[in-house]
């Protein structure tokens, strides 16, 4: 099963977290914290604007973006977890 997102949203999958620190230390899993970096999966075809013309999404499939804390809806599909998130709430482009 495949998500095709609508309008301006785009579909994002975190990138692993780092289970160890630069100085080796390893982390246990409640003092990891999830990564507001992701690689963008699916990207919508954009919004409307209020006269009718097509605003699109200024983000492509592979881009890795940065992103708030708390944006985007969660979702779980065949055991992998996604972010559906509107393009105002990516911050950055990570390059």
């Amino acid at each position: 099963m495949a998500l095709r997102p609508l309008q301006n949203l785009v579909v994002i999958k975190r990138v692993d977290n780092k289970k160890t620190t630069e100085s080796g230390i390893i982390l246990a899993g409640s003092a990891e914290e999830k990564q507001d970096i992701g690689e963008v999966v699916a990207v919508g075809p954009g919004r409307k604007s209020e006269s009718g013309q097509l605003i699109s999404v200024d983000l492509k499939v592979g881009d890795r973006v940065l992103f708030g804390k708390y944006a985007g809806q969660a979702v779980k599909m065949d055991g992998e977890e996604f972010l559906v998130i509107r393009d105002e709430e990516i911050l950055a482009v990570v390059e």
